[in-house]
C-alpha cells in the first residue's frame, strides 16, 4: 500500500473512532447540572493528531467528527458552538505543540480545553448574549479537569504506539 494510501486509512480510522467516542459519549448522563459541561472524550483522537499528524490532517479529522457528529447526535444547531470551539482549540494546540514537549501533551491538552470554551462561548455570546459569561468560571474549571484527562489519554496512547514501533513524531521533543 502506498504511503498516501496508508496515510488517509489512519486518518480515516481515527475519524471513525473519535465520531463513535463521541456517539457513545452523548449516552452517559450528565456529569454536573450545568449545562455544557462533559468529558468530551473524541478529544482525545484530537489531541493525539496535533502530535501525529499535520495540521491539515488533524483538521479534516476534527472536521468530519464535528459534522457527523452533529448530525448523528440529532443536533444540527450545534455544529456553530462545536466549530468555534474545535477551530480555536485546534489552532492553540497547534501554535502550543511547538512549546510543549510531546511527553506534556497533556498540558497542552488543558490549554487546548479551556480554549475550546472560550470559542463555544463566544459563539453562544452572538446567540444568547452577554448572559452565557456567568458560565465561562464553570466551564473552565471543567475544562481544565476534562482536558487533563484526556490529554494523558492521549499521552498514553502515542506513547504506546511509540514503544510498538507504530506510530508517534519523530521530530517531537521528547525530554
Amino acid at each position: 500500500m502506498s504511503d498516501r494510501l496508508k496515510r488517509l486509512a489512519e486518518l480515516s480510522i481515527l475519524t471513525a473512532l473519535a465520531l463513535i467516542i463521541f456517539v457513545v459519549e452523548l449516552q452517559f448522563p450528565s456529569i454536573t447540572p450545568i449545562a455544557g459541561v462533559k468529558l468530551g472524550l473524541a478529544n482525545i483522537i484530537t489531541v493525539y493528531g496535533v502530535y501525529r499528524y499535520k495540521a491539515g490532517e488533524t483538521a479534516s479529522v476534527l472536521l468530519v467528527r464535528i459534522l457527523l457528529g452533529s448530525l448523528f447526535g440529532g443536533n444540527p444547531s450545534a455544529i456553530i458552538y462545536s466549530l468555534s470551539g474545535g477551530a480555536l482549540c485546534l489552532s492553540g494546540m497547534l501554535l502550543l505543540k511547538k512549546i510543549i514537549p510531546e511527553n506534556r501533551l497533556w498540558v497542552c491538552s488543558v490549554l487546548g480545553a479551556v480554549l475550546h470554551n472560550l470559542g463555544q462561548t463566544a459563539a453562544a455570546y452572538f446567540v444568547m448574549g452577554k448572559a452565557v459569561f456567568l458560565y465561562l468560571p464553570f466551564l473552565t474549571v471543567s475544562g481544565c479537569v476534562a482536558g487533563a484527562i484526556t490529554g494523558m489519554c492521549a499521552q498514553l496512547v502515542l506513547m504506546r504506539f511509540r514503544k510498538n514501533g507504530k506510530g508517534g513524531n519523530p521530530n517531537a521533543k521528547t525530554k
